[in-house]
């Protein structure tokens, strides 16, 4: 295959990092996590090359896919590429073109430290997962069935460990170790005292992992534990513990949105409490549970 040749052009917005640390790092820093910054792609003659392009960025253990979006117009053989570098990776990083045999680039890329960042990723940036994020769907439905009722969920993830720091940084792998916790009620809306029916309270541990490149069948896979109960005491006490996996698939839509597929398969590790839980719970002692989303 003819190879294709990466020139770095540009780490537009890097000024700013590159003023505040020139006193301690070298002078040919030219990136900085989470800023923009331009490839230059050389393609053989009568090549034309697409209007995204993927890249492999290698940063140590760390490894990862970012597509690149083609800026300004293309010459005969020649055209640039911007996207932002991720906001997580820091010191040395190779970049290469994925698919293809192309030249490899080696950037030292500057780290921005900021409690702001580190709570909510790169302000806001949709395509960057903040520590604490949504995990489970989160809803509020109602409906009339012998009366009003409602049901709502709500749930969420928090990342244990992160790469930019500490053990995370360390040990990467840790950064894929989540505590979730999701809840869900049953709701009485038009009795008189609008009680709240059943609560199931679902904290879980879990490790997820994410394709870092274009071969793996799979784009992500959650396996963890996960303790269910209701709060209860006595004979209406509900307490189950169980095991499961979760592989995801996720597709681009036209319009901009994504569809995902992610079967939940579990089973149960215990049920000591409630030896007939399933004389009463709609799940199976292993189960597959499949889920759609459309994400806009």
């Amino acid at each position: 295959m003819r190879s294709l040749l990466l020139a770095f052009l540009a780490a537009l917005g890097a000024e700013a990092c590159l003023a505040a640390e020139k006193e301690t790092l070298p002078a040919w820093i030219i990136a900085s996590a989470g800023e923009r910054f331009e490839l230059i792609v050389i393609g053989p003659a009568g090549e034309a090359l697409p209007d995204e392009l993927p890249v492999r960025l290698k940063a140590g253990a760390d490894e990862r896919i970012l597509t690149l979006q083609s800026v300004g117009l293309p010459t005969q053989t020649q055209r640039v590429y911007a996207a932002d570098m991720p906001v997580n990776l820091a010191g040395p990083v190779s970049v290469e073109l994925v698919g293809r045999t192309s030249s490899v680039l080696s950037l030292l890329v500057a780290g921005k430290p900021d409690t702001l960042h580190a709570l909510t990723g790169a302000y806001g940036d949709p395509r960057v997962e903040p520590p604490l994020s949504e995990n489970d769907p989160m809803y509020f439905v109602v409906g009339a069935r012998d009366g009003w009722n409602a049901r709502f969920q709500l749930s969420f993830k928090f990342r244990l460990f992160d790469q930019a720091s500490g053990f995370g940084k360390d040990q990467p792998w840790l950064s894929g170790l989540y505590f979730g916790y999701t809840q869900n009620s049953l709701w009485e809306i038009d009795s008189d005292s609008q009680q709240l029916r059943d609560t199931s309270y679902r904290p879980s541990l879990f490790w997820r992992w994410e394709r870092a490149d274009d071969k793996t069948w799979i784009d992500g896979l959650r396996a963890g534990v996960e303790h269910e109960s209701n709060g209860k005491d006595g004979d209406r006490s509900r307490s189950v513990n169980t095991l499961f996996v979760r592989p995801e698939w996720r597709w681009k839509l036209p319009d901009g949105g994504s569809f995902e597929f992610t079967p939940k398969i579990y089973g149960y590790l215990d049920k000591e409490e409630n030896p007939d839980i399933l004389d009463y719970n709609v799940r199976r002692p292993a189960q597959l549970r499949i889920g759609f989303a459309i994400v806009p």
